[in-house]
């Protein structure tokens, strides 16, 4: 495969550093944890990490508020420990994506104590600043997190802009200076040897020029509720550049996180790939992450998804991630949830585009039960019990039976699951039928066959019975997955005959033979099954 389309082919890892392993005992993960947890990656089969956020920040939205985009946080180490962690996972071939949060920076960024230091400092068109209406806000914009979207700072007299806490001020994109400043910030890392940045709600980059109210509508989901402050079609012009410049470096990827009140918008994730090639390499959509446990809704949410791409367009696909529940959670049920598990894991690694695996999803790491007490998430805090965050999935990775499932050696910064002593590396990777032996069997599978990475997808049995069935075929190979999402026997009927050989399935023996693809498949089934002869 070649070498400069590895993010096509690779699948992508995101660890969420406070809770991968913890190296000095201070119950949050670190960057010399990662360092030494790169053999196991490198066992399990991924071929790149995204790391959410390490650089400088107060930790008001734990690293999503940065203070210093060109240092790491001490709590994760130091700045040799971060370059120390690219040399070594390039010595496995493994590479580093960083979290690029720049739609606002920490309001103890140096630029914004500048900006917010006087009208008439140099950096104070470098974020978003306007005159009250009177005594309220500018606009009606509301902050993501609730309420109103603009803050009084009584120094200088004026509201500015905060599309998410009030400690997270807006960048002003529109400024020359503050885009190059970033710029250059991100040619920092790009000099160091990153492959990539994972880019934080990067659809909201540009605000409407004249500030005008957004449009007062009682739908729960109307975009147009946020018509002025996100969406605005010169963002496009923004993440061009961005492109421009990635692309001035060899190999890098820029995969976008596209928020939207949408649950799922394929179309709106998609425009942000421009025509193919001249904006994002990658955007996300969370089409799979808001549909219940149905075979034919996952498919149409692929259809969808599918469809929306341009021409030249590559779709990447993902089940978990820091924000949203576990998939673990979310889809599986309360008496099959491990047999839905190992549907999803199949599911995702066979389908077309780029598979993104949240740490712990590859040994079934379910959500954490997090009493009040324990929380720390801001969204968490503030409207606990309605809402209660987004601790649960980000709970420390479950290594062991040891005391705080082998993360740490004192009591770590958030709950360890108390299911840790079944569910975990180290029971698992002795357990040939467990999912962690799933997942990385999966991922080895893909390695050998270009068919299940960047062949062609054509569904033939698309949800119907509760079955989802495909093929994936690339020049003279042809791989069909029939995933079986029920808890009852259902029949497959593909219409192919031939020699065909299962090499990978929850249920069956490997190397089982057909001559046609026509056989029941078992509850919760997932099957791979390969035809043998030329096509």
């Amino acid at each position: 495969m070649k070498k400069d389309l590895w993010w096509k082919t690779g699948v992508i890892y995101q660890i969420y550093p406070r809770s991968f392993y913890d190296t000095n005992n201070d119950g949050i993960g670190d960057l010399p944890g990662i360092i030494e947890k790169l053999d196991y990656l490198s066992w399990l089969g991924i071929d790149a990490i995204w790391l959410s956020p390490v650089n400088n920040s107060p930790m008001y939205d734990f690293g999503y508020d940065i203070s210093d985009y060109r240092g790491i946080d001490p709590v994760y180490g130091t700045l040799k420990d971060f370059e120390k962690l690219i040399e070594r996972a390039g010595e496995r071939d493994i590479k580093i994506i960083m979290d690029l949060v720049i739609n606002h920076s920490s309001h103890l960024h140096p630029w914004f104590i500048e900006s917010r230091s006087s009208k008439k400092n140099p950096k104070r068109d470098w974020y978003i600043w306007r005159d009250g209406n009177g005594d309220n806000p500018p606009n009606n914009w509301k902050s993501a997190f609730g309420g109103s979207a603009w803050e009084w700072d009584e120094k200088t007299g004026q509201y500015y802009l905060h599309s998410f806490l009030r400690e997270q001020p807006d960048f002003n994109w529109r400024n020359r200076e503050l885009k190059e400043a970033v710029f250059n910030d991100i040619r920092f890392w790009l000099d160091k040897g990153v492959s990539g940045f994972r880019l934080d709600v990067v659809n909201w980059y540009i605000k409407d020029e004249k500030f005008r109210n957004n449009p007062f509508t009682i739908k729960p989901f109307d975009p147009e509720k946020h018509k002025y402050d996100r969406n605005r079609p010169e963002t496009h012009e923004v993440i061009k550049e961005l492109r421009n410049l990635a692309d001035s470096y060899k190999d890098i990827l820029l995969v976008g996180e596209v928020f939207s009140l949408i649950p799922g918008n394929p179309g709106l994730s998609a425009s942000f790939l421009g025509n193919g090639e001249d904006e994002l390499h990658l955007a996300f959509d969370f089409s799979i992450m808001y549909r219940l446990w149905s075979a034919r809704r996952f498919y149409r949410a692929v259809k969808r998804w599918y469809k929306a791409l341009p021409e030249n367009g590559w779709p990447c696909n993902v089940l978990s991630n820091h924000d949203q529940p576990r998939g673990r959670s979310r889809y599986m049920g309360k008496d099959f949830c491990d047999g839905r598990a190992r549907v999803a894991a199949v599911f995702l690694l066979t389908l077309k585009g780029t598979p993104f695996l949240y740490y712990g999803e590859e040994i079934g790491m379910r959500n954490t039960r997090i009493e009040k007490c324990d929380i720390v998430d801001p969204l968490g805090k503030r409207y606990w019990p309605i809402y209660k965050g987004r601790d649960m999935a980000r709970t420390p990775m479950q290594w062991s039976k040891a005391d705080y499932a082998g993360f740490s050696g004192t009591r770590p910064w958030l709950p360890v699951n108390s299911d840790y002593d079944k569910v975990n590396v180290e029971s698992q990777k002795s357990d040939r039928y467990s999912i962690l032996n799933l997942y990385r069997k999966l991922l080895n599978l893909r390695r050998k066959h270009k068919a299940l990475v960047i062949g062609a997808w054509e569904p033939v049995i698309k949800g119907r019975g509760d079955v989802l069935a495909y093929f994936r075929t690339y020049e003279k190979e042809m791989i069909f997955v029939a995933l079986n999402f029920s808890t009852g026997r259902r029949r497959v009927r593909a219409g192919q005959r031939g020699q065909w050989r299962v090499i990978l399935s929850t249920h069956r023996t490997k190397f089982e033979h057909f001559t046609e693809l026509d056989f029941e498949l078992l509850p919760n089934e997932a099957t791979i099954i390969k035809k043998i002869g030329d096509l």
